[in-house]
């Protein structure tokens, strides 16, 4: 099992996950030709990718999708919420294989197993997800405000962990976003700081990670520095062994053994 990151941020979001022939992508939030040009750096095509799961209706998580899956022919699975707020999205001239989902009933694409979970975000019914092949499991969590007892037990125990440092406190409070901005991004529907998900991650298992990156990253309030710090420090690591999700180049396969 594998699992690399086409670009995560505020820009646009994409991550796949990679079990024996199968290949789902969780979100896509680029253009058409940018998706192709990321996925090529992975030596992926289009045709390799098997199903896209949706998180939520968010632009710089669902803007490519529908397009995406459309022009070459791929399965989606997103709740009603997402699926009625993202409307905007659907392209009229091609038919869409759509695979509505409850937020709380695991379900398989070919090897993989996706267990979805939701989430307090500014969204209708945004989601977060587990990928398993029934022996190692990669839990996701970005575009969240708060931690719930549900989300820590749905990521506990996974070997791999990508989880949002959307921003430093510090550095949103005295940032150059304006005051609603700032108090969206810093809510309980927004996103998590470094500190909240250090918390969260000294609430898990540490025994069985083999991975941890920290994603969706503020090009404005935070750095990849204070995120490996705030994350590092919980797990009893060097900062480095953190991994960080960039929006440009997001960051290669990792292997889950």
């Amino acid at each position: 099992m594998r699992f690399a990151s086409l670009g995560s941020g505020s820009a646009g979001n994409a991550l796949v996950v990679e079990v024996e022939q199968t290949r789902v992508m969780l979100d896509c939030g680029f253009s058409l030709k940018e998706t192709q040009n990321r996925l090529a750096r992975l030596q992926l095509r289009p045709s390799d990718i098997h199903g896209i799961v949706i998180t939520h209706e968010h632009d710089d998580h669902a803007s490519g999708a529908f397009k995406f899956a459309a022009k070459f022919n791929i399965p989606l699975w997103l709740t009603y919420g997402t699926l009625k707020m993202a409307e905007r999205y659907l392209p009229g001239q091609y038919q869409l294989q759509l695979n509505i989902i409850d937020s709380h009933t695991a379900f398989s694409i070919q090897a993989l197993e996706v267990q979805p979970f939701p989430v307090p975000h500014d969204a209708r019914e945004p989601i977060q997800c587990v990928f398993s092949d029934g022996r190692r499991s990669l839990g996701v969590l970005t575009d969240v405000g708060r931690i719930t007892p549900h989300i820590e037990h749905k990521l506990n125990g996974c070997q791999a962990l990508m989880l949002e440092c959307n921003h430093d406190a510090n550095m949103l409070k005295n940032g150059p976003y304006a005051w609603s901005l700032k108090k969206r991004v810093g809510g309980e529907l927004g996103h998590l700081d470094n500190l909240d998900t250090a918390q969260l991650l000294s609430k898990l298992d540490h025994a069985p990670l083999q991975h941890v990156v920290a994603a969706h990253l503020s090009a404005k309030n935070n750095t990849p520095e204070l995120a490996r710090r705030a994350l590092a420090e919980v797990l009893g690591c060097e900062d480095d062994w953190v991994g960080v999700a960039d929006q440009v180049g997001g960051f290669d396969w990792r292997k889950i053994r």
